[in-house]
């Protein structure tokens, strides 16, 4: 069975910068695309960023050129870089695989604000 374990959210001032990172076991990570996800209050689950396995990325509109999605296979691990926070990204941060979902994970809090 899949799991997913994200960390790496916290509170962080507009302009600030934050690395989620996200432990993935129970799959065959390597050939899998990844993504990381997010949900802000009273809003639906939306995708972010995603990578596949050869290591091809591709953002949402919304995060391009402030966010960078990687992948390190030998630790099953994705990350997330994140600067230039706005407010607006205020929201719970969950990876997933793209396209079959896995059980969710407990996400993690990233907070934008001053």
């Amino acid at each position: 069975q899949a799991q997913l374990v994200e960390s790496g959210g916290g509170l962080v001032q507009p302009g600030g910068t934050l690395r989620l990172s996200c432990a993935a076991s129970g799959i065959v990570f390597r050939l899998k695309v990844m993504g990381w996800y997010r949900q802000a209050p009273g809003k639906q689950r939306e995708l972010v960023a995603g990578i596949t396995s050869g290591g091809s990325t591709s953002y949402a509109d919304f995060v391009k050129g402030r966010f960078t999605i990687s992948r390190d296979n030998a630790k099953n691990t994705v990350y997330l870089q994140m600067n230039s926070l706005k407010p607006e990204d205020t929201a719970v941060y969950y990876c997933n695989v793209v396209g079959v979902p896995q059980n969710w994970g407990q996400g993690t809090q990233v907070t934008v604000s001053s």
